[in-house]
């Protein structure tokens, strides 16, 4: 297809992701997030533990300053203990493309009863002993990934010494009561498998948690299940914020590790017969996927990996390289060639699908001074169409189309017209390209 090698490990890819379209809940808008950076908002918990705190501990959060996507909340603490001092202290976040990052926390210092969370009691800076401790506790970067889609799952890192390791995966949406919500409200449900090790307290730092977001609110219910056989709760008590709707969690190319499928293609001129290809998600950081694909069977043999992310802006193509032999194809504009279905589907420009949540009919187009024209040379747009059913090899999708009008000047096989059809929590199901030459290029999910 192109050139551009990607290299073995995920982390060394240069990201370079270009803007998206109609992105849900813009990072600008403070108000339309999990999290609000609205001026003004408050927000009140009641947390506990079994053991070490029976009895609740109140504290009010407030916003205490922001500045572009950056915000801090601060925290004190309503009618402490009269045996503990009253609990203060400040935490900052970021809304990124990727999702909520905590990027730093300071507060006074725990009760001496709890459970030391560092390998040292000495200047030990972690703590399970604050409703917000609770949430980012070996998850801060992201503590909540965007866009939290159907079957999403991500890795991440926490404690004063990122010792603390998370995997966290979004369960779907679910309704909880809590005293903010008597009545109910609809929640995002994350569970977490949250391991330490190295610190005096392990087993109280190695868990199990649930989080329920409301979106335009936050977290309002956290649940902690320690290895250590106590239970942490918070809820949200009182907040001036109004819950908001939940965005679709609609998953149209799941690129999580370890997703995999079966993919054929064929060319009705230039190879008649179908090449059969697997691929599969190797490795995945900061929502950005390698996926690598292999020959199965067929006139074509092939291995290539490309570089996809998931954004709040759509899935955008990063990088990919190939190396195939076998079958005969129309030369395209810069040294490009079509080996894989992976190659078919994005081919042209950004972004490869929309953003989560944009509606059927919406356009984006290529730019001259883009990216993505100086390593494709392709110009045209792309088009929404919604949801279809199509069938493939006897079986019916409900799938999501899109179809780009694609020109690549010169080039009659890289132009073209081409509709793709994905399925929700399968990916791609269907392609068909029409090219400028008179031939068609057909994609068909095996598997």
């Amino acid at each position: 297809m192109w050139r551009t090698s990607i290299p073995a490990a995920l982390a060394a890819l240069v990201v370079l992701v270009a803007p998206g379209v109609a992105a849900a809940g813009p990072l600008d808008d403070p108000a339309e997030q999990w999290l609000p950076r609205t001026d003004g908002a408050t927000w009140t918990y009641a947390w506990s533990n079994t053991t070490y705190q029976p009895t609740p501990r109140v504290e009010k959060y407030t916003l205490a300053a922001r500045a572009g996507t950056s915000f801090r909340l601060k925290w004190e603490e309503v009618n402490p203990p009269p045996t503990d001092t009253a609990s203060a202290g400040t935490i900052d976040f970021q809304h990124t493309d990727t999702g909520l990052v905590n990027t730093n926390y300071q507060s006074s210092q725990p009760p001496p009863r709890f459970p030391i969370l560092c390998a040292s009691a000495t200047d030990c800076a972690s703590s399970l002993s604050a409703a917000w401790y609770m949430v980012i506790w070996g998850t801060r970067s992201p503590v909540f990934a965007e866009p939290m889609l159907e079957g999403t799952r991500w890795s991440s890192l926490g404690g004063a010494a990122n010792d603390v390791a998370s995997a966290n995966r979004y369960v779907g949406h679910v309704k909880v009561k809590v005293p903010a919500f008597p009545a109910g409200v609809d929640a995002a449900r994350v569970d977490s498998e949250v391991t330490q090790a190295g610190a005096i307290g392990d087993p109280f730092g190695t868990l199990t948690r649930t989080v329920y977001w409301v979106r335009g609110v936050g977290p309002v219910r956290v649940v902690l299940k320690h290895a250590s056989g106590e239970t942490s709760s918070a809820d949200l008590t009182e907040t001036n914020l109004r819950p908001k709707v939940l965005p679709s969690d609609q998953n149209l190319l799941p690129l999580n590790r370890g997703d995999k499928g079966t993919l054929r293609w064929r060319n009705s001129k230039w190879m008649k017969s179908w090449s059969t290809q697997s691929y599969e998600v190797s490795d995945v950081l900061n929502s950005t996927s390698r996926v690598d694909v292999k020959h199965v069977s067929g006139p074509l043999r092939v291995a290539a990996a490309y570089a996809l992310a998931s954004r709040l802006s759509g899935v955008t193509l990063l990088s990919g390289s190939s190396q195939s032999a076998g079958g005969k194809f129309p030369k395209l504009g810069k040294s490009r060639r079509f080996t894989t279905p992976f190659d078919l589907m994005v081919y042209g420009f950004n972004p490869v699908i929309p953003s989560p949540g944009t509606k059927a009919g919406t356009t984006w187009r290529s730019s001259r001074t883009s990216r993505d024209f100086s390593i494709f040379g392709v110009s045209g747009n792309t088009t929404l169409l919604g949801t279809q059913t199509v069938t493939v090899r006897g079986k019916k999708y409900k799938a999501v189309a899109i179809r780009s009008r694609l020109t690549q000047a010169g080039h009659k096989f890289g132009s073209g017209t081409r509709t793709a059809w994905f399925a929700p929590g399968k990916g791609l199901v269907k392609l068909v390209f029409k090219h400028a030459d008179g031939s068609v290029s057909t994609v068909e999910r095996v598997k």
